[in-house]
């Protein structure tokens, strides 16, 4: 049986500062937005990203707007409600690894 598996790779800039949000138990988790492109072209795909705890750190001490990162993790989807009531589903990239280029 061929186990499935979930990663992603992304080289690209940080397109937002990233919001950190603290938990009461310690925890805390970083998301901003991710912008990458074909090298050849300049229009930017963007990507919603987070990450948990050192990483989160990493890019609350490291990262900011315009700072090109290689990025490897994994596909989340998720569904909320947002402020007029409506469902919404998106797909976030989870961060596992990250590297300041």
């Amino acid at each position: 049986m061929q186990t499935l598996r979930n990663n992603i790779t992304l080289v690209g800039n940080m397109g937002s500062p990233a919001k950190i949000t603290n938990f009461e138990n310690g925890s805390k988790i970083a998301r901003f937005s991710f912008a990458t492109n074909k090298f050849h072209d300049k229009k930017a795909q963007w990507h919603r990203v987070f990450a948990w705890g050192n990483m989160a750190s990493f890019i609350e001490n490291y990262g900011e707007k315009g700072r090109q990162l290689a990025i490897h993790g994994r596909l989340v989807k998720r569904t909320y409600v947002d402020k007029s009531g409506s469902t919404k589903d998106i797909t976030e990239v989870e961060v596992k690894h990250i590297i300041g280029l």
